[in-house]
Parts: structure tokens; sequence; C-alpha cells
């Protein structure tokens, strides 16, 4: 097994469509998608990890990083040991995670980053849209409050964005996330196809 995963990182700001490009890499051969929304909804409410998690996040608190990275961790090994992630064969997409750059040096010794998909939309007021548009069908309450949305779009700008910094602009590719979700697809894949083992 590879000391450090073969990663890369999908970037961008709420609703630029990460999670949807996410779900489509996937399901292909040779990428394994891990959001760190699916590792929290994963988790052992009863296990020690579990009760950790829920003491945060039942007080609507952000869980801690070192807690965060540690079930990332916990996380990974379960798929590798259950057949669903194997480094040797697959790209490892990463999706939430890191969150910020204290979480990105956590990570260093853990991902070996390839390539930062940064999805990007020039006009917020279309994300807004979108978002709010996601918020009917998907009963996202959260994305229906305009006011809500464009806070969170401070909260990535202020702590998440940062984390761009931290990796090489070589390993940076800007993708116009604005289109059919295949067609950001297609733009995605250019740049990532070339990594697949």
């Amino acid at each position: 097994m590879p000391s450090r995963y073969k990663s890369a990182l999908l970037f961008g700001t709420p609703g630029v469509g990460k999670g949807t490009q996410g779900k489509f890499l996937g399901q292909l051969t040779g990428f394994h998608h891990l959001a760190c929304g699916d590792v929290f909804r994963s988790l052992d409410k009863a296990s020690e990890l579990g009760k950790q998690f829920l003491a945060y996040s039942t007080r609507g608190e952000l869980v801690p990083d070192d807690l965060t990275i540690t079930m990332w961790k916990e996380n990974v090994k379960t798929r590798i040991a259950e057949g669903r992630y194997r480094p040797a064969q697959d790209l490892l997409v990463l999706d939430g995670i890191p969150r910020n750059p204290v979480q990105a040096a956590a990570l260093e010794g853990s991902i070996e980053v390839l390539k930062i998909i940064h999805l990007t939309c020039r006009d917020e007021d279309a994300m807004v849209a979108r978002m709010k548009s996601r918020a009917l069908k998907e009963q996202r309450p959260d994305d229906a409050d305009e006011q809500v949305v464009r806070n969170r779009f401070d909260v990535y700008r202020k702590e998440t964005a940062p984390v761009l910094s931290c990796y090489p602009t070589s390993l940076i590719a800007e993708i116009d996330a604005i289109g059919t979700p295949n067609e950001v697809l297609q733009r995605v894949l250019a740049v990532l196809e070339p990594l697949r083992t």
C-alpha cells in the first residue's frame, strides 16, 4: 500500500457543483470519491469517535480539525478493508477536506495531491440562484435563505480559500463550473484522465 494516497482535491464555493462532480467521478473506474460529509454521516454514533462528533454537531459547532482528520483516516482505512477503495488503482477524489490550512498540513503525510480541481463561477448571483433551486429539489432549507447562502460564501473565502495557497499553483486547474453537469465533467476529466493509473 502506498505511504501516501494519490489524490485530487475538489475545490470551490458552496453550490459550485463539487458534490455533483465528485459523485460522477466516483462512478468511473480508477476514481474513488470521498466527501467529508459522507465521513461524518457514516460514523457509528455509539462509537467513541461518533460520540465526540455528536457532542460538537448537536451544538451546531464545527468539528475540530484534529478530530476531523482522525475520523477521515479511520474512514479511509474502512473503505480499503471493505475493498471499496484500492489505493494502488484508484485516484482518491477529496471533497470538503482539507477545509483549512491546518487540515492541509495535517494531511500532508497521508495524501499526495496530484491536482486541485478549482471549480469557479464568476457570477455569485447565479450561484445563489442555483442553491435556492437545489433547496427546493432536495429539501435543503439552509440553501433557501439567501442571507445564509451569502454568509457561507464569506466563510469559504475567509477559511477555506486560503488552502489553495498551501499548494503550488502548477497543481491548480481552474475549471468553469457554468454549464450542464456533463459539460463540466468533460472539463474535469480532461484534467484528471492523465492521472488515472
